[in-house]
């Protein structure tokens, strides 16, 4: 009878995952820092300057967090005059998220940032491309 095996730490790809996403964290970090922003609020900034404006719930399904979380977030990143928030005259129930000049202008000073990541790595810009992809599949897999 053949004996199953427990995989070590580093054969889980849930590991990996995570302990690739703490070091790419760590290493934006000081980008980040230098412009006054954590991360969750660089993911809302990468949407908003593309969208200009959405709702919470729009956003929120966009960088996987829960209103309740972006709550706090949201209102941190309007006291720094990034983003502007208005209750939609059509339903009070929702919330509309606007980028302001300020949070478009740290568009440019963030261009860097997935250069450093490119860098870092050592792979190509399509080799990293293509573990994007095979990632995002992934994650739209396990989701439905």
């Amino acid at each position: 009878m053949e004996e199953k095996k427990t995989l070590a730490l580093e054969e889980h790809l849930c590991f990996s995952l995570y302990a690739g996403s703490r070091a790419i964290t760590r290493m934006y970090w000081p980008m980040l820092e230098e412009m006054g922003i954590t991360y969750p609020q660089y993911l809302a900034l990468v949407v908003l300057w593309d969208k200009k404006e959405c709702t919470i719930k729009e956003l929120g399904k966009e960088i996987y967090l829960d209103s309740g979380t972006m709550t706090s977030m949201l209102k941190r990143m309007e006291e720094s005059g990034l983003i502007k928030r208005q209750r939609s005259l059509e339903d009070e129930r929702v919330v509309k998220i606007r980028i302001t000049e300020q949070g478009l202008s740290l568009q440019e000073q963030s261009a860097c940032i997935p250069q450093s990541l490119l860098q870092s790595t050592g792979l190509s810009h399509e080799e990293l491309e293509q573990l994007n992809r095979q990632i995002r599949q992934i994650i739209s897999k396990i989701k439905s």
